[in-house]
């Protein structure tokens, strides 16, 4: 450990100056080209070959102990999210890191320099994937809908992303650091469906004619209420959450709007309870549609998948916290939280554990958001992160063996999974009108 520590402290410098560039240039996700090229230029010249993927942003690399024994995937996030109101957000794009993921990049520097310092790597056996991957944060559905189109992808999270590509075939289990205001972990988060809803009237004049439109803003806000009036039927345990925008309204205002579009997420803690409540959320948004007259494309897309952090690696990860950072109070919560990522994806197929480290203030997302400790939230993260891996892979990976055995995935293989997200995959208009005076709707 005190190797550990030293090798770190060694790159202070280079992991601060990431920490900032960084977060001087925030990119939402599948486009973060400046992020990535950064961290690629910071391996690279650290002495790794890299795999970059391949019409993406994003890469991994490999590094062998010289001893066999299981691989563990450490990755880090490139994306922001968007918050134009934050003091520092991008002034074209809205692009801000108001959820800390340079911090993770500036850690991730700070443990691919330590790996390749003297004695870091003595007595342990396996090999380690280190991984920067793009697209965390699901947003700008539509674009990411525009990139499944042209084929340059098929999933909207980076993680399933490069799992269906094959860069974690060969990984055993997995962990990453995020940063937060306090340093441990929770049970789990919510899994989610993300869906782009397009409501389809016809425009009129608004002034002189309105009667020959149908308004498709007027639906939109009917869909809206009928999903605030099944809210009461979703049952608390399964934590959902439906939070839509509107994304455009119409084309001018003395025009009735003809197609108005909004994005959400139904969110859950079990693939049941989301499947459930989404097929409410889609009831309630085409019965306004079909109140109207009007008609509906709800474009379902397969989103996160609920996240189980691994109990054996929970222990694991506040073992390596206690050893190493003592001064951080690393707390362990039964809590399931609301908020999803992509690392359910991979909880699904692997054993993982996604804890927090603290060092950041503010509100998540929010236009206060910053890093205010840069030592805690990246210095001590590549520590304790390095700690771990020992902890998993020294006396012959015995820890990291004993939670791969004892682990009981939700499904038999990364192929049967990825297939069942498939199955979520659905798009079309929900209804047809009939000559006859006769509708019919499709609800799945």
């Amino acid at each position: 450990m005190e190797n550990i520590k030293i090798a770190v402290e060694k790159y202070r410098q280079l992991i601060y100056d990431a920490e900032k560039f960084i977060w001087q240039h925030p990119e939402t996700g599948y486009k973060e080209f400046v992020t990535s090229r950064y961290m690629e230029e910071t391996f690279r010249s650290l002495g790794y070959d890299l795999v970059c993927a391949e019409n993406l942003t994003g890469f991994y690399t490999r590094i062998e102990t010289g001893r066999p024994g299981p691989e563990v995937l450490v990755m880090a996030e490139l994306d922001s999210i968007i918050c134009p109101a934050h003091p520092e957000s991008d002034p074209d794009t809205g692009a801000a890191h108001s959820c800390g993921h340079h911090a993770q990049c500036a850690a991730m520097v700070g443990i691919a320099a330590a790996l390749k310092e003297p004695g870091v790597l003595d007595g342990l056996s396996g090999s380690i994937r280190l991984c920067l991957v793009p697209a965390e944060e699901l947003l700008e559905i539509e674009y990411r809908s525009q990139l499944k189109k042209e084929g340059r992808i098929k999933y909207m999270g980076g993680k399933s992303e490069f799992l269906r590509r094959g860069y974690f075939d060969g990984v055993d289990l997995a962990f990453m650091v995020h940063t937060a205001q306090n340093t441990g972990i929770v049970s789990g988060q919510v899994g989610c469906m993300a869906k782009n809803i397009i409501y389809k009237g016809k425009a009129s004049h608004a002034g002189g004619s309105p009667w020959n439109g149908i308004n498709a803003l007027y639906a939109a806000n009917c869909g809206l209420n009928a999903v605030n009036a099944v809210r009461e039927t979703f049952k608390e345990a399964d934590i959902i959450r439906v939070h839509p925008i509107i994304t455009k309204g119409g084309d001018m205002v003395n025009a009735i709007p003809e197609e108005v579009r909004l994005e959400s997420y139904v969110r859950g803690s079990t693939f049941d309870g989301i499947v459930s409540a989404n097929r409410k959320v889609n009831q309630a948004l085409i019965g306004a549609a079909l109140s109207l007259g009007a008609n509906i494309d709800i474009i379902d897309i397969p989103g996160y998948a609920p996240l189980y952090n691994d109990k054996n690696m929970v222990q694991l990860m506040k073992d390596a916290a206690d050893a190493i950072i003592p001064e951080h109070r690393c707390e362990v919560s039964s809590d399931f939280e609301s908020g999803s990522t992509d690392m359910g994806d991979l909880s699904c197929v692997m054993p993982v554990i996604h804890p927090y480290c603290g060092g950041a203030e503010g509100l998540s997302h929010g236009n206060d958001y910053r890093i205010a400790d840069v030592e805690k939230a990246c210095v001590d993260s590549a520590k304790w992160q390095l700690a771990m891996l020992r902890l998993l892979l020294q006396n012959d990976a015995a820890q990291a063996k004993k939670i791969v055995s004892e682990y009981k995935p939700l499904f038999k293989s990364r192929k049967e999974y990825l297939e069942f997200m498939d199955s979520l995959d659905c798009s079309g208009d929900r209804i047809t009108y009939g000559d006859d005076g006769v509708a019919r709707v499709n609800l799945t």
